[in-house]
């Protein structure tokens, strides 16, 4: 298998990797009720950042920016949406502030993934000393 060959496999892995895991946000954000366990505080608020978190870390690797604009307006939206489209749920603040989080992590880890990547690796002390 050549290096292109591979390339493209795992590019295309990557775009299916990435509709699993907007399938899996919307799945969570608009379920009838809360998904996951009751009674452990926060974990809802960590499932939030998970769900922009994985998208936007593997739609930045990939190079789509068009999908980073939707998952930001998503963000943005999915509170207000999730209280309209639900008749059990409300919209929370906090809620909306871990999709915007999440979002921005995903990216920068995306980011300094890629910038790795490039770079051949890690870079020594001496490396960043100099860079510094």
């Amino acid at each position: 298998m050549t290096d292109q060959t591979a390339g493209g496999r795992l590019r295309l892995f990557g775009w299916v990797l990435l509709g699993l895991a907007v399938v899996g946000q919307v799945a969570g954000l608009y379920a009838p009720t809360v998904p996951g366990p009751d009674g452990i505080p926060g974990l809802d608020k960590v499932g939030h950042f998970l769900a922009f978190a994985v998208p936007a870390f593997l739609a930045r690797l990939l190079g789509a920016r068009w999908m980073m604009l939707l998952l930001l307006v998503h963000a943005l939206v999915a509170e207000p949406l999730q209280h309209t489209l639900t008749s059990n749920r409300v919209a929370e603040l906090g809620d909306a502030l871990a999709n915007l989080v999440g979002l921005a992590v995903g990216a920068l880890a995306a980011r300094l993934v890629a910038r790795w990547r490039h770079d051949g690796g890690m870079p020594s002390v001496d490396d960043r000393e100099r860079a510094g």
